[in-house]
């Protein structure tokens, strides 16, 4: 056998065949209510999600039934590659390179350049110091009054 409840308007509990109020507004809507503690906080304009012991109160607060869900899934933080003051993202990119990888793009670069030197010809650049003594001016002097 199923018994017809109804709900309660305020507080949202079941009401039984033989229980409760109904309440009529001034709009002309009825309300059912299920006892006259629900019937004095209407009277008194009170908001039942105000009210802890109502059930509109522990939906917002997110009490009562966790339903399907034992754990919280939490989220992957995606990584977005974003490039740094100084240096691109293809420059990053580089960098992060297996070093297989890397070995074969410097050797490309190698090849270039020594093709590079034998279009142009044999170009003397000396990396050397440009001042014949190999000692800066400065340091000469110092040196010399040390020896003194």
């Amino acid at each position: 056998m199923v018994v017809k409840t109804e709900l309660c308007a305020f507080s949202e509990y079941r009401i039984y065949p033989g229980h409760g109020m109904k309440f009529v507004r001034r709009d002309g809507q009825p309300v059912i209510i299920s006892n006259a503690k629900c019937r004095c906080m209407i009277n008194q304009r009170k908001k039942s999600s105000k009210l802890v012991w109502t059930q509109a109160w522990r939906r917002l607060n997110k009490k009562g039934k966790d339903e399907g869900s034992g754990r919280k899934k939490s989220r992957r933080a995606v990584k977005a590659q974003r490039a740094i003051v100084g240096a691109s993202i293809e420059d990053i990119k580089k960098r992060r390179q297996t070093p297989k990888a890397r070995s074969v793009a410097t050797e490309a670069a190698l090849k270039e350049v020594k093709d590079r030197k034998k279009a142009g010809g044999a170009k003397n650049y000396s990396t050397g110091p440009k001042n014949k003594g190999g000692i800066a001016k400065n340091q000469k002097s110092s040196a010399s009054s040390k020896a003194k």
